[in-house]
């Protein structure tokens, strides 16, 4: 099986740079492992090389001086840096997934917030809501959001709001459904509560923060995923938020699993079973046990990186992405974290006590990957949701 380092394409493919971008800085990365385990924030030396190298710009437009970069490859570099370090990935997905914000305004607010400073980082949490009332030239928005990956390090924040009209009622889809907006506000006009005290990627300081009747003028809000409000022609920008998401937290999680996976083999092959003299890749259920985890790790990568690249293609081409190209993506994503955690417990358990020292690599990754797992774009219900539309049901969640 290939090294992490080797990851990416057949012999002789043409590499995409910040694949190599990420290769160069993984060293780096895993050295700091521990600082950012420890400090709940990448550390300056790490953040400094990070931007150097543009790693919080992949997903941005070309003509804001990002990559664009499809979303397979997207899921290939994040693989990449999670193997070095599950947080730093994280905080780069996080940050990547909101910079699609980038497509649905004004070309000069994009410019404002992402093409004037190289260091320029959006954060956005999750709920509860914030409330967006309407007044002359935008919006008065209250609300606190928590779970905002990389806020210690972002230069702009976004808050998710139902819109208020100036009667009190909510602005509402044709469905009924209300709209959401994003509003966007530099980082210093909020309030940041550090409560990012957890098991798992501490390293992404994701603190909650709030706002109290800010005004944020009207082109500085944005309606995610809008395809009315949609700036940029690319083929990425035709994927949705949440699929990036879901597909970039799947990258987390698989680079973990292989970090996990590659740590165990070299123990297997150093260690001797308990009360034996022979060694512990000697056994044929360890053998087993690693033949099985390759493959659960190999056919679900494969799954999500030739989903979505099948996908990309067809957007090229000028295809509208399908129903079932959309619960694909969602299968594949979900799919992909659940067999990553299970690669990671294989590599976990039979290491036995070696797994439970710090000074061993498996269990701060052990508790990252249960940390994945709890996000909600790993949870089993979306594999109730494929299902319902497998059988021809109405399926309980949309697919976006």
């Amino acid at each position: 099986m290939a090294d992490m380092a080797d990851a990416g394409g057949p012999p002789g493919a043409a590499v995409p740079q910040p694949l190599v971008r990420a290769r160069a800085l993984a060293s780096l990365i895993a050295a700091s492992g521990d600082a950012i385990d420890a400090g709940c924030e990448l550390p300056a030396a790490l953040l400094d090389a990070l931007h150097a190298a543009a790693m919080f710009r992949t997903l941005l437009p070309r003509d804001l001086g990002g990559d664009e970069l499809s979303p397979a490859d997207y899921v290939e570099m994040i693989e990449v840096v999670a193997a070095a370090d599950a947080a730093t990935a994280w905080c780069i997905g996080q940050s990547s997934g909101c910079s699609l914000a980038a497509a649905y305004m004004r070309r000069e607010i994009a410019t404002e917030i992402w093409g004037r400073d190289p260091r320029a980082l959006l954060a956005w949490g999750a709920g509860p809501r914030g409330l967006a009332k309407v007044v002359d030239g935008g919006y008065v928005v209250s609300g606190s959001w928590s779970f905002a990956s990389g806020v210690r390090h972002a230069t702009w924040l976004g808050g998710h709001s139902r819109v208020q009209e100036r009667d009190g009622s909510l602005r509402r889809w044709s469905d009924g459904e209300p709209i959401e907006r994003s509003m966007l506000f530099p980082r210093e006009r909020a309030a940041i509560t550090g409560n990012w005290k957890v098991m798992g990627l501490r390293g992404t300081g994701s603190d909650s923060y709030s706002v109290t009747d800010l005004f944020v003028a009207e082109d500085y809000t944005i309606i995610r995923d809008n395809p009315e409000d949609r700036r940029q022609a690319g083929a990425l920008y035709k994927f949705s938020t949440a699929q990036l998401y879901a597909s970039g937290f799947a990258a987390v999680a698989l680079g973990i699993a292989r970090a996990m996976l590659e740590a165990f083999k070299s123990l297997a092959r150093e260690r001797p079973m308990w009360a034996s003299t022979r060694m512990l890749r000697e056994s044929p259920v360890v053998q087993t046990k690693v033949a099985l985890a390759e493959a659960r790790l190999g056919a679900a990568r494969a799954f999500l990186i030739t989903t979505l690249r099948e996908v990309f293609g067809d957007l090229l081409n000028g295809v509208t992405m399908t129903t079932e190209q959309r619960v694909n993506i969602r299968l594949a994503a979900t799919f992909a974290t659940h067999q990553a955690k299970e690669v990671a417990d294989i590599a976990y358990h039979e290491a036995g006590a070696a797994a439970i020292f710090d000074a061993n690599p498996f269990e701060r990754r052990f508790r990252d990957i249960n940390t994945v797992t709890q996000q909600v774009q790993a949870h089993p219900m979306h594999f109730e949701a494929v299902g319902a539309h497998l059988l021809g049901l109405s399926s309980p969640l949309g697919f976006i």
